[in-house]
């Protein structure tokens, strides 16, 4: 193994991909307003999923840049980080929705595989192979739990030693993808960390997923489609306390490691519908504001949310059970989800509902016959 070259750099200068995606936009906001020196150049390609929107407040930010570009697009990242001497790169950009990746497998390799190595590749020549030799630097990548592929009911949860067995072109590109780090880790010497979260909740989360898609149907009075029998299990982490355990990386990680992020937080997926049908129903009925603005909503025509959920045919390949054991990052790294289940729904929420010109934007157009047509939710 080639020796590898720098710790985390103490000055950091991010270049963020995916960046006005749901957890790269929640990022770009928790590190602007916790870090107070440090240029954040925002790069996205702005597909259905990168809505420039969320990025709304930080352009008056002296720190702050936003760069329209595709991680596949090798001369824009080069020149981006030359531009502005940037020494650290957070990749979250990736296709992400399970359902998209079994109608549409190129779609993740060209993005989540190719469009990896050709970070990987500007991050190598402008750090290790450059005239001056190797500079202080760290590639951080974002992937998720589902590399790990699917548990039992009694199975132990996933540590960072479980062997990969990704079940969905999702997944297979995101092992891809981390197996390309770690490669350029130990071939090359690039420093570099990753981090494999479980399924993270929150404002910005794009409506094709569970909490959102259910919040949005309850308020359009449409049918709330349940997977199979509804017991598919999962660990929910809220997207702000993501954004802490990625800093936390980032400031103190280790190189060459990966860390599970976890909420410590499994539920079924039927459990999770229900509670969010209750907690719609109860803040209709305690603040007749809900009902005027979303007369269409489900309880602000007496009706209980819960009576919209319907059982749809199961997904190919449908993973049953998710769950992190989060201790290595607990106890390297002293860090714990701060926000409790409870809270983060009911914030998550009252979000959407304050926040209809997001989501009513984001499904406009092809999105929306989309999303008309699929045939569950999660």
């Amino acid at each position: 193994m080639t020796a590898t070259s720098s710790a985390s750099p103490a000055e950091k200068r991010l270049l963020v991909t995916g960046a006005a995606g749901f957890i790269g936009s929640n990022f770009c906001h928790y590190w602007l307003k916790n870090h107070l020196q440090g240029t954040l150049i925002a790069y996205d390609v702005l597909s259905y999923a990168g809505n420039r929107h969320n990025l709304d407040g930080l352009e008056t930010h002296p720190d702050f840049h936003f760069v329209q570009g595709d991680i596949n697009d090798a001369a824009l990242l080069e020149s981006s980080l030359r531009a502005h001497d940037i020494n650290v790169i957070v990749h979250f950009a990736a296709e992400s929705h399970v359902d998209r990746s079994i109608h549409d497998p190129d779609a993740f390799i060209q993005t989540n595989i190719v469009g990896t190595h050709t970070l990987l590749k500007v991050a190598k020549s402008l750090w290790l192979d450059g005239p001056e030799g190797p500079v202080p630097h760290r590639f951080h990548h974002i992937s998720t739990d589902e590399v790990y592929g699917t548990l039992g009911p009694q199975d132990p949860a996933f540590r960072e030693d479980t062997p990969y067995a990704p079940n969905s072109p999702y997944a297979a590109s995101k092992a891809g993808s981390d197996h390309l780090v770690r490669a350029y880790q130990h071939t090359y010497g690039l420093s570099t960390t990753t981090s494999n979260c479980s399924n993270n909740y929150g404002p910005y989360h794009f409506p094709e997923k569970l909490i959102p898609l259910i919040i949005v149907n309850i308020l359009h009075n449409k049918a709330l489609p349940i997977y199979g029998d509804g017991q598919q299990i999962r660990d929910w982490l809220y997207v702000e306390d993501h954004c802490r355990g990625i800093a936390a990386i980032l400031d103190e990680g280790r190189e060459g490691e990966s860390y599970n992020i976890g909420g410590c937080n499994e539920w079924a997926n039927i459990d999770i519908v229900q509670l969010v049908c209750r907690k719609m129903d109860a803040l209709f009925a305690g603040n007749p504001r809900w009902a005027e603005q979303y007369p269409q909503a489900a309880p602000a025509l007496g009706h209980r949310s819960e009576e919209l959920i319907q059982y749809v045919r199961d997904r190919p390949g449908h993973d049953r059970r998710y769950a992190i054991d989060a201790d290595k990052i607990t106890r390297e790294l002293a860090f714990a989800p701060a926000v409790d289940f409870p809270t983060g729904i009911q914030r998550t929420i009252l979000w959407y509902l304050e926040h209809p010109q997001w989501w009513q934007q984001v499904m406009d157009g092809s999105y929306r016959h989309w999303l008309d047509t699929q045939y569950g939710a999660e």
